[in-house]
């Protein structure tokens, strides 16, 4: 396990950090689906310019979409700036593992057509998504299908390959029982609907929809970089047709469609990021060492272990770490939006007065940030004494966020879900100005 570095130099500067005083006349209110904190009108009394409020980026790490180079001016944009998500290789090959487990365990049952080919098809959500890239060539890894492309598995998609001729993927094989069988890529597409949203379920239902008519019969698995996806075409055809399919975010309906062959899923955590997500912020108002209430024990006992997560100072972010979720455990994840209960303790509204935090969710149609991380986070901020405005995007464009960030003199810090991990100067612009 590596270790969580957390940097004397910094924790002394962060312990010098100004706490915003926030006024705390907001009034609850819905935006987005859920329980949401509005904010009052007056604004914030904090004398902190924006520009140097505590800032969390979440679940999009702010990064070049084509290189996946990290954007070190965003995670360094003021000394109380950090990102908060997951370990994506750690759960990518996780989830290839997975799948490949699947296969070698249930053979007797995989090859449907018996033509020793273990055909599989695969949804991939953003194809400049560094999580996205991560899952794809996670399970081409673990499958066998990947070729190398710029020193790493190339995760284009293929488009349809059912005569193994793409240049993006190639045939791998998996002997097991004493027989070797073929692995094939027969299909795959960034699954973006015609408005541009990626990550797309209707869209992944639509092609699961083609594939089958075209080549069903050779399909033997289904594979999708998110559970949204896996349980659209999980619905709309392969649980018919009795054809495991993996999906990743351990959603509350993936995890209980399992009982009903949906083949697994991965958990990453999204009960310890959106604790982290928050309590960094907590931190950062509070004026106390960052590591509080993560690695170290706070006031209230909580606590999180090695285990769930590990600390990147040179990356300024924080990851928690991933979980299988398949038939032999399911029935521990019933409750994705269920506390973390190391971390589940009531801070002292004397000694961590209420502060106010503009928060955006990138898609408010996105399943599980809507469904499993925003219902975490509003779990999460009364236990941590925040005052939370969520604002739901159209998953297309950032303006339809930074639109709604006109006074960011209101609040005393932000947590931003960018649409497109390139854009993270279009939320800094609004807090230089």
């Amino acid at each position: 396990m590596r270790k969580k570095i957390i940097s004397l130099t910094m924790a002394l500067v962060l312990g010098l950090s100004l706490t915003a005083c926030g006024d705390d006349s907001g009034s609850k209110d819905s935006t987005s689906g859920g329980k949401s904190n509005a904010t009052s009108d007056q604004g914030s009394s904090s004398t902190v310019a924006n520009k140097d409020k505590p800032l969390v980026w979440f679940n999009r790490q702010p990064s070049n979409s084509s290189t996946g180079e990290l954007d070190q001016t965003a995670l360094n944009f003021n000394k109380d700036t950090y990102y908060v998500g997951f370990d994506a290789n750690q759960g990518a090959e996780l989830q290839g593992t997975m799948v490949k487990d699947y296969i070698e365990k249930n053979i007797d049952k995989i090859d449907r057509n018996g033509d020793g080919v273990i055909g599989y098809v695969l949804a991939i959500g953003d194809i400049g998504h560094n999580d996205s890239i991560a899952r794809t060539r996670g399970v081409r890894k673990a499958l066998g299908t990947g070729v190398e492309k710029d020193g790493d598995v190339n995760s284009d998609p293929v488009g349809t390959n059912t005569d193994g001729s793409s240049k993006a993927v190639q045939d791998g094989s998996l002997e097991i029982g004493g027989k070797t069988y073929k692995v094939r890529e027969l299909a795959s597409q960034e699954m973006k609907n015609s408005a541009g949203a990626t990550w797309d379920a209707a869209t992944a239902g639509n092609a699961i929809g083609t594939w089958s008519s075209s080549f069903g019969k050779e399909i033997d698995v289904v594979v999708s970089n998110n559970d949204g996806m896996g349980m659209s075409m999980f619905n709309a055809w392969s649980k018919e047709q009795k054809v495991p399919t993996f999906g990743y975010d351990a959603n509350n309906d993936a995890v209980a469609a399992i009982a009903d062959g949906y083949g697994g899923t991965i958990s990453q955590h999204a009960d310890v990021q959106a604790y982290l997500t928050l309590r960094v912020l907590r931190n950062a108002l509070d004026g106390v060492d960052i590591d509080t209430g993560i690695g170290t024990k706070d006031d209230a006992g909580n606590v999180l272990s090695e285990d769930v997560y590990v600390y990147k100072e040179d990356e300024r972010s924080y990851y928690a770490l991933n979980v299988a979720v398949t038939a032999d455990n399911y029935n521990d994840f019933t409750d994705s939006t269920k506390v973390y209960e190391p971390v589940s303790s009531q801070l002292d509204a004397g000694a961590h007065a209420s502060k106010k935090v503009w928060l955006n969710i990138y898609n408010a149609s996105d399943n599980f940030l809507s469904s499993t991380y925003q219902p975490l986070l509003q779990n999460y901020d009364d236990l941590l004494n925040l005052e939370v405005e969520y604002i739901g995007g159209d998953g297309q464009t950032e303006s339809n966020i930074t639109n709604r960030l006109g006074n960011p003199g209101q609040y005393d810090a932000f947590a931003i879900n960018m649409v497109k991990t390139d854009n993270a100067a279009s939320y800094t612009a609004l807090l230089n100005q």
